[in-house]
């Protein structure tokens, strides 16, 4: 299994530019689906604490649904170029009355996902909910925001999200944007994801 650790590590610090050297993009989705693999076996507890942050998106694969659809421009995996930056960032939101409070199953939380095209800016945001005993990470984004040269073009809720904002936590699993965070290097941070429908 360090063979799949060491191309996903390459490839990490081939996307932070500390070498010139990148493995393929077929290898890449190989040690990713090996690593997913492994971390389903040994069901590793990975708690919500792991996500805080931000996080760059450097490489995306797509479900085979979606790959089916792309084609040959997506193909099995592709790195984003340099000039694309996508930013996805999770913080933990304090829990205020029993109502709105995390159980015992699951943690709440926010997440931003930033696509920076040079000066223009498009930003989605919105409430997450982490099922520990899965880590599955259950989201929706609400609100949209476009900045240009740093000025706010549109900021505002996105397609009645007040209203799905206000009951994502009484929502079930399967009608909520999800996640699945396998156990991986700590080089980097993946996922794989589903919307219902």
């Amino acid at each position: 299994m360090s063979d799949a650790v060491d191309v996903v590590c390459d490839a990490v610090r081939s996307i932070r530019r500390e070498t010139s050297e990148r493995p393929p993009a077929e290898a890449v989705v190989e040690a990713l689906l090996a690593l997913e693999k492994q971390s389903k076996r040994h069901r590793q507890p990975m708690g919500f604490d792991r996500l805080l942050g931000s996080w760059r998106l450097g490489f995306v694969t797509g479900t085979q649904k979606t790959r089916k659809r792309a084609g040959v421009v997506l193909g099995a995996g592709r790195y984003l170029p340099g000039w694309v930056e996508i930013r996805l960032s999770y913080a933990r939101v304090e829990e205020t009355s029993p109502e709105t409070g995390a159980t015992s199953e699951w943690e709440r939380g926010r997440v931003e996902n930033s696509v920076r095209l040079g000066m223009l800016t498009f930003t989605l945001t919105g409430p997450v909910k982490f099922l520990k005993r899965n880590r599955l990470l259950a989201f929706d984004f609400t609100r949209a925001k476009v900045q240009l040269f740093g000025r706010t073009l549109f900021d505002r809720y996105a397609n009645k999200g007040q209203e799905r904002e206000s009951i994502i936590s009484d929502k079930e699993i399967h009608d909520i944007r999800q996640s699945q965070r396998p156990g991986v290097p700590t080089c980097h941070g993946s996922g794989r994801g589903r919307h219902p429908g």
